[in-house]
């Protein structure tokens, strides 16, 4: 009999301790998060996270999906949406950073964030906004109805 065996490992990440139950109802709200709890409006390089959220729009989890280079960074729909089936995301927020300083949106970040919602819609996980962050302000592409 051969019996085909494979090891498992589990992964838990951890970036620290947050108090889940505020909702992150508001672009401010959700920059103000990124700036207490990751390093990507400080980072040089292009940092690419997701904020997995439950039903009442409050994390259950936070994932850097992509770190790029000081203009780029690589995402694809697949990365994104396996952390948010794996934390059982009823919607999520992508954020992203510019180091250049200039948060203003780019013809292939609005493609990107495109690509996501369509394919969030398929899965049933809405892609709530986009934000992205430069010189310690941010650009929401809800407001400026991008998505």
């Amino acid at each position: 009999m051969n019996v085909n065996l494979i090891k498992l490992q589990m992964v838990k990440e951890n970036i620290g301790t947050y108090d889940g139950r505020r909702n992150m109802n508001s672009p401010e709200v959700v920059y103000d998060f990124l700036k207490d709890y990751t390093d990507m409006t400080e980072s040089p390089e292009e940092q690419f996270y997701m904020l997995a959220l439950n039903t009442k729009h409050q994390i259950v989890g936070v994932h850097l999906v992509s770190q790029g280079s000081l203009n780029s960074s690589v995402v694809h729909p697949r990365e994104v949406f396996k952390r948010a089936m794996l934390n059982n995301a009823c919607s999520i927020i992508v954020a992203h950073n510019h180091p250049s300083g200039n948060p203003a949106p780019s013809q292939t970040d609005i493609d990107v964030t495109r690509r996501l919602a369509e394919g969030g819609e398929l899965l049933g996980i809405k892609v709530l906004d986009h934000i992205i962050t430069g010189d310690g302000n941010y650009i929401s592409l809800k407001e400026k109805m991008l998505i």
